[in-house]
């Protein structure tokens, strides 16, 4: 079983460039199936489930390849296929996001349902909503949704919940419908603004993406595009955390500093002191970390991705930090590996209670889903002997390479 063994107590200190962002990169690459001709798209982190899109992409008929150069080329220039690969949508959830696209540029898509997450339930009632006010019927059935359009017309659509994936795959099918559609209470994160501006460079009318309404003016078609994917938050905020749970100095470059906010204001609530430069992100120990509070919310709120990283470094503050997840009704269950390596924390319904503990001490662990596998990487930095993470698979889908970064900053880890 693949394992990663680290040496606790090392100090990190450093520079770090964060890679390009995985949930900007997946929607925007489904997009290339809206796309005429070839694409360029750059800053794209190599990771499994990247592998995994490229890969449902070339089954549909486009030619997608992945360059040494964080760089994958798109052609389209052939007839799409309408019905996505069980196999690969099944196991990835974004692999959904070709539905609008194929729906929108076909008429006709056959997707497999992507099923729950370990995480929590992630229905697609949503984009579902919205693919049928734009106009489509749908049937589900022996596993898959069908969804036929012979046009798509704009319309305003409400969501019942700030959805990413529901607003990123109602706008991409919006940009082939006639008129045009108003997303209300569309979620704000910024690789939805990220995929608006892909679209944008194509030739797709959006406005308003960043905020609460979207709305989409359909165009008959979208051209080929180059375009250069925003960097990743989350990894940069881990990379963050590594610093100031070890007691260091760590500088993340290639970052969006508004993207980071939510988190560098409780870094700082925590005692941290955080500097900021014109593409970098500073995180400096002085001396004391303070317990915090933290409730996740929908961007510009503080990141659920981002939970269980900041629960370990809080596993080391003074006092009592409480922690309320709002978005995911199972992302706890890192507290309990956590709790394996001395952690005192309690978890209540949709609260977490964070106590202060004398100290970590290295165990064996078991990633249980992809954040989580971050968070316990992060104790085991700190911890006193050497911890064990089996489950490397879970963080192989979203860090590019997060061992050899923390090794570039001091930490010592092995296979």
């Amino acid at each position: 079983m693949p394992k990663l063994t680290i040496e606790g107590g090392h100090t990190l200190s450093g520079t770090v460039t964060a890679s390009g962002s995985k949930n900007a990169a997946l929607p925007i690459l489904a997009s290339c199936i809206l796309l005429d001709g070839q694409s360029t798209i750059t800053n794209i982190p190599y990771l499994k489930d990247i592998v995994i899109m490229l890969r449902v992409l070339n089954i549909l008929g486009l030619r997608a390849e992945y360059h040494n150069n964080n760089t994958v080329k798109v052609w389209n220039q052939k007839k799409i296929k309408h019905i996505a690969p069980y196999d690969l949508v099944t196991s990835m959830r974004a692999s959904f996001f070709v539905a609008g696209p194929i729906m929108a540029k076909t008429g006709y898509a056959k997707i497999p349902l992507p099923g729950g997450c370990c995480i929590g339930s992630r229905p697609i009632d949503l984009h579902l909503k919205g693919f049928k006010a734009l106009g489509a019927s749908i049937n589900i059935e022996h596993g898959f949704v069908e969804l036929k359009a012979a046009k798509l017309v704009g319309t305003r659509i409400y969501l019942d919940f700030p959805s990413v994936g529901a607003t990123e795959n109602i706008m991409m099918a919006a940009c082939l419908a006639e008129g045009e559609t108003i997303i209300e209470n569309a979620a704000q994160e910024p690789e939805i603004t990220d995929l608006a501006n892909a679209l944008i460079k194509g030739g797709a009318k959006i406005k308003g993406s960043g905020t609460s309404i979207i709305t989409v003016y359909g165009v008959r078609s979208l051209k080929g595009i180059e375009y250069s994917v925003i960097p990743d938050r989350v990894e940069a905020g881990t990379l963050l955390i590594a610093g100031a749970i070890t007691k260091g100095d760590v500088t993340v470059e290639k970052v969006n500093n508004n993207h980071l906010e939510p988190l560098n204001q409780k870094l700082i609530e925590a005692g941290l002191e955080i500097k900021q430069g014109i593409n970098s992100t500073r995180v400096i120990y002085k001396g004391v970390l303070n317990a915090v509070n933290i409730e996740t919310l929908p961007f510009p709120g503080f990141p659920t991705d981002m939970q269980a990283q900041i629960m370990a470094l809080l596993c080391t503050a003074k006092g009592t930090s409480v922690i309320k997840e709002t978005i995911f009704e199972n992302r706890f269950m890192h507290a309990h590996e956590l709790k394996r390596m001395g952690a005192v924390i309690k978890t209540e319904n949709h609260h977490a209670f964070v106590y202060e503990t004398e100290h970590l001490s290295g165990a064996e662990v078991k990633i249980t889903d992809l954040r989580a596998g971050a968070a316990l990487i992060l104790a085991g930095l700190v911890a006193r002997g050497h911890t064990t993470v089996y489950g490397l698979k879970h963080l192989n889908r979203g860090y590019d390479n997060l061992p050899q970064k923390l090794r570039s900053l001091g930490g010592i880890l092995f296979v």
